[in-house]
C-alpha cells in the first residue's frame, strides 16, 4: 500500500505540475485582464498544491521541487489541447471553458484517490485538494460569467454547467 500511495502522491505533484504550467501558457495569451489575473493565481495555487504533496513524497525522482516546477512542460493532453487552442481562433472563453472541465475532472480523480489511502494525514491533503479544486472550478466560472456577461444564475445553467 505504502507504493501505491507514493505513486498517487507523485503523480498528483506531476499533475499540479501539468495544470499549473497550463495556466502559465494561457495567461500568456490572454488579452483580457480579469481572465489572465485569474490564470495567473491559478497558476500559484497550483504550485501551492504540488508542494502540499511534496512535503509527503518519500521518492528520489523528484529530488528539489523548485528545481521540478520550473522544469520545460510535459506535453500533456491538457497543454497540447492549449496549443491547439493557440494555434487556432484563440480566445479567453475556450480557455476557460477547458480550464473548468480540467477542475471538475481533476477534483473527481482527488477524492478518488482520498477514498484509496488510509494513511489519514495523505487522505486529508488529497480531500483538502480536492476542496481548493472545486473552489478554482467556481472562480473560473465566476470569470467565465464576467467574461460573457452573464448576470443571472440560470444562464450559469444554460452556458456553463449543461
Amino acid at each position: 500500500m505504502v507504493m501505491n500511495v507514493q505513486e498517487a502522491i507523485r503523480d498528483s505533484i506531476k499533475t499540479e505540475k501539468n495544470i499549473m504550467d497550463f495556466y502559465r501558457l494561457g495567461a500568456e495569451q490572454m488579452k483580457n485582464s480579469g481572465a489572465r489575473k485569474t490564470f495567473e493565481l491559478l497558476a500559484c495555487e497550483e504550485r501551492d498544491h504540488a508542494g502540499q504533496f511534496y512535503k509527503y513524497y518519500k521518492g528520489t525522482d523528484i529530488p528539489s521541487l523548485d528545481e521540478f516546477l520550473v522544469s520545460p512542460p510535459d506535453e500533456t493532453t491538457l497543454i497540447s489541447s492549449l496549443k491547439t487552442l493557440i494555434g487556432s481562433d484563440f480566445s479567453e472563453k475556450m480557455a476557460l471553458e477547458l480550464a473548468m472541465k480540467t477542475e471538475k475532472d481533476l477534483q473527481q480523480a482527488l477524492l478518488g484517490s482520498a477514498a484509496k489511502i488510509s494513511d489519514v494525514e495523505v487522505k486529508a491533503v488529497f480531500e483538502l485538494n480536492a476542496r481548493e479544486t472545486h473552489n478554482h472550478f467556481l472562480m473560473i466560472e465566476a470569470e467565465y460569467a464576467r467574461l460573457m456577461g452573464m448576470v443571472a444564475e440560470s444562464d450559469m445553467n444554460t452556458f456553463v454547467r449543461e
